[in-house]
């Protein structure tokens, strides 16, 4: 399965997430578990343009999902900050759980740094490899990935699992954010 048909796929199916499965590629887990090699770069998905794309365009029937961000907005986090920088938080935290070999974490990652940007002030958002980090990932269950969780007050209030549009995020990061 080529490129573009590995993305629309993951348009048509946008709860699909990533497992590792020892071989080369990604193990697909939703509808049908098959093995598929998807882009391994925003860059690649957008059909190698330079130029940024909004969110919820389309380009040649695949749904582009966020900007080019030129800054990560959202912190990287690690076992070691891990209580500092999300459970002792003032904020409500949202955690993205991701790899790098990932490529729908890799789709979501503008998405999340443009809510932290669109929430600052409101909302904390960091980000956790959980192949740098295993000991966080395994404590909260983390088996697929990408993963995004909402912790408040140190207590994990609710999770999202795959690559899911920013409409989704917002509405469950609106559940926890005080006005």
């Amino acid at each position: 399965m080529n490129t573009r048909a590995a993305m629309k796929v993951h348009a048509r199916h946008p709860g699909l997430c990533c497992v590792p499965h020892g071989g080369s590629g990604l193990r697909r887990t939703g509808a049908r578990s098959t093995t598929t090699r998807v882009a391994h770069s925003v860059k690649q998905m957008r059909g190698a343009t330079s130029m940024p794309l909004s969110a919820g365009r389309t380009r040649g029937g695949v749904m582009t999902w966020a900007k080019k961000s030129a800054e990560p907005s959202a912190d990287p986090v690690n076992d070691s900050d891990w209580d500092e920088k999300v459970l002792k938080s003032d904020l409500p935290v949202l955690v993205d759980f991701w790899a790098p070999w990932c490529g729908p974490c890799r789709m979501i990652a503008p998405l999340v740094d443009e809510l932290a940007e669109e929430y600052k002030g409101k909302l904390k958002a960091v980000k956790l490899n959980t192949d740098e980090s295993p000991t966080v990932a395994t404590e909260y269950g983390i088996r697929s990935i990408p993963t995004v969780m909402i912790f408040k007050n140190g207590k994990k209030m609710d999770t999202v699992i795959g690559a899911v549009p920013k409409q989704t995020l917002a509405q469950t990061i609106e559940k926890y954010i005080d006005e």
